[in-house]
């Protein structure tokens, strides 16, 4: 199994529209092979001292079941298609990619 955490910085007026155009793929990604999961994230405001907010970030939550699969999402059609649309509205991203200890 290959869990993905996906960070992104949005541009702070493009926000509404890049989660929406990011929900709008979702079916997409979870019928590709060996995807087990595809959530968009926001930060929610707690108390809580070691949490960092980060105001215009969306964090993808993914699971695949080969790293194969996830190499394969990467490149598929819609995920081009949505890359174009999105690259103007991303200020910043960062990608952990990991498997159970």
């Amino acid at each position: 199994m290959i869990h993905v955490i996906a960070s992104l910085q949005i541009k702070e007026q493009h926000l509404a529209e890049f989660i929406g155009i990011f929900k709008a793929n979702v079916p997409n990604v979870l019928q590709e092979k060996g995807c087990v999961e595809y959530v968009p994230t926001i930060d929610v405001p707690t108390d809580l001292p070691p949490q960092e907010r980060h105001r215009n970030a969306v964090t993808i939550v993914e699971k695949w079941e080969t790293l194969d699969d996830l190499l394969a999402h990467l490149k598929a059609p819609h995920m081009l298609t949505y890359g174009e649309k999105v690259k103007d509205m991303v200020e910043k991203k960062s990608l952990k990619i990991l498997t159970p200890a």
